[in-house]
């Protein structure tokens, strides 16, 4: 349907500059079908396991991209009767225990997941290491484990990233030190990874007749996180834009996503 064209393009804009367009372009042409696999995947998913971790080096404080589209995506599943977990280190948890109640810091059992997502989270490069785009090496803990024991089990997955050396991006088979090895059976590539969450939230929305989106402030999530301690990917500091970009512009692609959902519910 047009209304999944128009969403996985919607997402995929590269606002912040940061070749998240040629990714998309590149992928889209080798799976095209990519945005409506990975809505199959969460619709006939019961207990869904939701990743978003990625500190910031040096620091090491994680950032804003990630967590508000994992809680976005966590309560629309919810909603559709399906179960959703969380898993994100303390930081992280205390800045969304407010808004969901399954957010966990240790590793769960894979197998008593039906699906695994993972929201802006590194992915370790042929050598083992997490790399950031600047060359400085992530300290995190081995979250893409679960990926790789997922595939084992034959346990479906989704990756969403925005740059390339997050869990998912060894779809796309890419040469580079900085990119990740770890496969996903779906990747969902947004110009902003809370993006990628707020696209499939729409179009679960579209599929169950209901507008799971039109609630969700993401405002308030960003500021509970920054007030907790999480920074800008990009500014590295504690303020309400995410990945460089200010929350107004954020706000608009939610508001263009709802139009949509309004617009393809009968």
């Amino acid at each position: 349907m047009r209304w999944k064209k128009v969403i996985d393009h919607l997402i995929a804009t590269d606002i912040g500059n940061r070749d998240s367009e040629r990714l998309y372009l590149l992928y889209k042409s080798k799976r095209p079908d990519y945005f409506s696999n990975a809505l199959n995947i969460l619709l006939n998913s019961k207990n869904i396991l939701i990743i978003s971790d990625f500190p910031i080096p040096p620091s090491m404080i994680p950032e804003t991209d990630g967590p508000p589209g994992a809680l976005a995506l966590a309560l629309a599943l919810e909603a559709l009767g399906k179960r959703a977990t969380i898993l994100t280190q303390e930081i992280v948890k205390e800045g969304l225990k407010d808004f969901h109640s399954r957010v966990v810091t240790e590793f769960p059992n894979v197998s008593d997941f039906s699906c695994l997502v993972s929201i802006e989270t590194p992915g370790r490069n042929r050598e083992g290491k997490y790399l950031s785009f600047s060359g400085l090496e992530i300290r995190v803990r081995p979250y893409d484990e679960l990926f790789l024991k997922a595939e084992k089990l034959g346990i479906p997955s989704i990756g969403i990233g925005d740059g390339g050396n997050e869990i998912g991006m060894g779809n796309l088979e890419i040469k580079d030190e900085r990119f990740s090895i770890i496969r996903a059976d779906e990747l969902i590539i947004a110009g902003v990874s809370n993006w990628g969450a707020y696209g499939l939230v729409a179009g679960l929305s579209i599929e169950a007749g209901e507008n799971l989106l039109k609630d969700y402030n993401e405002k308030e999530v960003v500021e509970n996180l920054v007030e907790v301690g999480l920074i800008d990917g990009i500014t590295k500091r504690r303020e309400m834009s995410v990945d460089g970009i200010p929350l107004t512009l954020h706000e608009k692609i939610i508001e263009l996503l709802n139009e949509i959902i309004i617009l393809n519910i009968p």
